[in-house]
């Protein structure tokens, strides 16, 4: 364990945390929740936190990194205040998605995976989202949008642009 990023972590989110491992010391020790819960708490998994969670529960930081990097659920980025997720699935691709999602990525800046620097914005993509129907689709904030179009997708983002 390298002392260093122990040391890292404020005393506020050791208290933090403290409190959640107590509570959820009740569930059986188990990882997943525990980093369920922090991840709620913080929206993504802080490398001090996993350190920290590492020593207090005395399990190796590379079981518990491995956990948070397995699970597609943990991210170890913070994610920004709008999440777009863009469908890459046959439906989508046939039907025009994968333009959608160079545009968010040029009109954003960032790759899909990533978040802007100033946190407003995160870009996924996944394999399907079950929509076929009415593709291409993405999902913007958990509300879906179907049919989309390239003004349709321009819209929607400068909605939340002007928004933020």
């Amino acid at each position: 364990m390298n002392p260093r990023f122990i040391q890292r972590i404020s005393e506020l989110r050791r208290k933090e945390v403290n409190k959640i491992i107590r509570i959820n010391a009740s569930e059986d020790g188990n990882l997943i929740s525990l980093l369920q819960k922090v991840q709620r708490k913080y929206n993504y998994l802080p490398p001090d936190v996993l350190y920290y969670i590492s020593e207090k529960l005395k399990i190796p930081p590379a079981e518990v990194y491995g956990v948070g990097t397995f699970y597609t659920q943990f991210k170890l980025i913070p994610k920004g205040k709008n999440v777009i997720t863009c469908c890459e699935g046959t439906a989508c691709h046939i039907k025009g998605g994968q333009p959608l999602l160079t545009y968010l990525e040029i009109f954003l800046g960032i790759k899909s995976g990533e978040t802007t620097k100033d946190e407003m914005f995160s870009l996924e993509s996944v394999a399907c989202l079950g929509c076929c129907a009415i593709s291409p689709v993405c999902i913007v904030n958990d509300k879906i949008h179907g049919n989309l179009t390239l003004k349709k997708l321009k819209k929607i983002v400068t909605q939340f642009k002007k928004a933020s």
